[in-house]
């Protein structure tokens, strides 16, 4: 599986498209908010000549899906998100009210995932691990073949998600991370919702967050 990073909206979202040697490819978090940004994706997925085929989200807060109905016009794309989470969607365009910032509802098709459950592309396979505390329906998509994380915004590098907004509980975001994500091998690349990628051993060790753990 090969990785591309995407910086996107005036939060820093992690937008990520990950892909194999099929060509196909999911797009997790499409936080992509300008037009230039989207066309960033579409001139990214032409020159590798990607098929782009699941938007893929971690959780449902709004910066992570400020691109998500642009995203899923643009190649025809269904969504998978936990459905703890759909309430947030509801809220996205308050929110972005508040912000000052434009909101297209997403009116396309979503996919309830749960944890356990694989979602696939091409020859990859994603094992879904739910991951409550930042939000109720907060999710991390594992690749054990490929050693990779995408951890939204669950665990950060040096840091861990927030929990004073609605839906979120910290005993139960630590929880999380302390019976799904830290029992991973340590070169488990960490590829969270906000800034740098890291890795689990990393974290594990350094994270000031996760001393007790």
């Amino acid at each position: 599986m090969e990785i591309k990073t995407f910086y996107f909206n005036p939060l820093r979202e992690c937008c990520y498209i990950a892909w194999d040697e099929t060509r196909e490819c999911v797009i997790v978090d499409p936080g992509n908010y300008t037009d230039y940004e989207l066309e960033r994706l579409k001139d990214f997925v032409s020159s590798r000549q990607l098929k782009p085929v699941k938007i893929l989200l971690t959780h449902g807060h709004f910066d992570h899906i400020l691109g998500l109905e642009a995203v899923s016009r643009t190649w025809a794309l269904d969504a998978w998100l936990h459905p703890a989470d759909h309430a947030l969607l509801a809220q996205s365009g308050a929110w972005c009210v508040q912000l000052g910032l434009d909101f297209r509802p997403f009116t396309g098709l979503f996919h309830d995932v749960a944890d356990g459950d694989a979602v696939t592309f091409g020859h990859t396979e994603l094992t879904v691990l739910a991951t409550p505390g930042h939000t109720r329906g907060g999710v991390c998509y594992y690749s054990e073949k490929d050693a990779v994380l995408f951890t939204g915004d669950t665990l950060f590098a040096g840091s861990i998600g927030r929990t004073d907004h609605d839906g979120g509980d910290y005993d139960q975001l630590m929880e999380s991370i302390d019976r799904k994500i830290l029992p991973l091998d340590g070169d488990v690349m960490v590829l969270p919702g906000h800034g740098p990628a890291s890795s689990v051993g990393y974290e594990r060790s350094t994270n000031p967050f996760l001393h007790d753990a």
